[in-house]
């Protein structure tokens, strides 16, 4: 049991990339807009996505390469359709992470600077800490973190409980109006997690393998297994603080960064008493952190790597390039939406579930192609289950299109 906790760390990665603005934002929306009742799309969707980011890992600690990798075995085709998704989203993606840690941030230490500075700040710093501190410092950071806000949000959840005299309802609802449809493909699109988050996966068991031999294919799926269930065991916790604290109160969340993160905080400090305002402010400031830090870390090493794989060569400064383009880009972004952070949101959150139907079948062609040693590729419930969420993703992309 040791040596698997030694080994945890992409899981835990993952689960650091994850939670944030899926559970911090929409959770929280899901619950206070409709209560109890889309529980089952943030259930369903954790199981219909739950191959596709396993077969990350699973493919690189069985093969020694990345996801990338196995994308140009496929045909080279594909891997150029990641680097123009991964081109076409990645800014939008960090700039939505960014923007509610900056309005935290701003929550917590104060708004005598504006949201732009913050932001300016935020990425400055994950900058610093990712050239000097790299793959090592993620790891050591997430175990902290993700154990952090468990125990968190698991207290806040059952004080919440204790002090709500009315009984929720477990109606279920599927929305029927325009808007109600947006938020709930935007709501799955991000829940955990982007699908192309298995990509960083990969990468992420590459490097941890460089530093232990003993990362395994079995170490590594009870790493992702752990750190997989912390983001359901959370994402409940939020849409069920949504729903005790703020569904039929007559409020609703504001789309700037700076009002939301006061409302997130206003709504823990109504659950917990006003002793656990800054513990909670700096508990989801640490969470936003985290996400920030994980996406500007992935994207560019994602970008790296496509590009060596490519153009067929290696680029000595290929991560730091990258890096630097993307927090350029993420500024250019913010500067031009910095007051619409929840236009932001949905528009990268809808763009992530319309691209998953790409990144579940391509994963599952490659986990069950010869290029996968045999003992490793799916078993015959992971294929029905596989068969089953690449259904799932298809048939709500195309309902949502046919709805607009």
């Amino acid at each position: 049991m040791v040596s698997k906790i030694k080994n945890l760390g992409p899981g835990l990665l993952f689960a650091g990339a994850a939670i944030g603005v899926s559970h911090l934002v929409q959770s929280t929306r899901a619950g206070a807009d409709f209560g109890l009742g889309l529980l089952w799309a943030l259930l369903l969707v954790n199981l219909f996505k739950y191959p596709f980011f396993q077969f990350g890992p699973r493919y690189a600690t069985a093969t020694g390469e990345s996801l990338l990798d196995g994308y140009k075995k496929l045909g080279k085709g594909v891997l150029w359709t990641y680097y123009i998704l991964n081109i076409a989203t990645m800014f939008t993606i960090q700039t939505a992470v960014t923007i509610v840690t900056a309005g935290l941030a701003s929550t917590l230490f104060g708004d005598f600077i504006s949201i732009e500075i913050w932001t300016v700040i935020i990425l400055v710093i994950c900058l610093s800490l990712l050239v000097l501190g790299k793959y090592k410092l993620l790891d050591g950071l997430m175990k902290i973190i993700v154990l952090t806000l468990t125990i968190s949000t698991i207290i806040a959840v059952s004080i919440a409980f204790s002090t709500e005299t009315s009984l929720l309802s477990i109606k279920q609802i599927l929305p029927k109006n325009n808007m109600g449809i947006a938020f709930l493909i935007a709501f799955m699109g991000w829940m955990p997690a982007p699908l192309d988050v298995s990509v960083w996966q990969s990468l992420w068991a590459i490097e941890k393998n460089k530093g232990t031999k003993e990362y395994t294919p079995k170490s590594a799926l009870f790493d992702f297994n752990i750190g997989y269930l912390s983001t359901i065991v959370i994402g409940i916790g939020f849409l069920l603080l949504g729903a005790l604290v703020m569904f039929n109160s007559g409020e609703s969340f504001s789309n700037s960064a700076s009002i939301f993160s006061g409302q997130l905080i206003d709504m823990y400090t109504k659950s917990l008493g006003n002793w656990a305002h800054y513990v909670i402010a700096i508990a989801a400031f640490t969470t936003m952190f985290s996400t920030t830090i994980t996406t500007l870390d992935a994207s560019p090493r994602a970008m790296d790597r496509a590009t060596e794989l490519l153009f067929k060569k290696s680029f000595k400064k290929g991560y730091s390039f990258w890096i630097v383009v993307l927090s350029l880009g993420t500024i250019c972004v913010f500067f031009f939406l910095a007051s619409e952070m929840g236009i932001l949101i949905k528009i990268a959150t809808i763009l992530s579930f319309i691209t998953a139907p790409f990144y579940a079948v391509i994963n599952y062609r490659l986990i069950s192609s010869v290029h996968t040693p045999k003992e490793w590729r799916p078993s015959t419930q992971l294929h029905v289950l596989s068969w089953s969420g690449i259904i799932f993703l298809i048939g709500f992309s195309i309902w949502y299109l046919t709805t607009l």
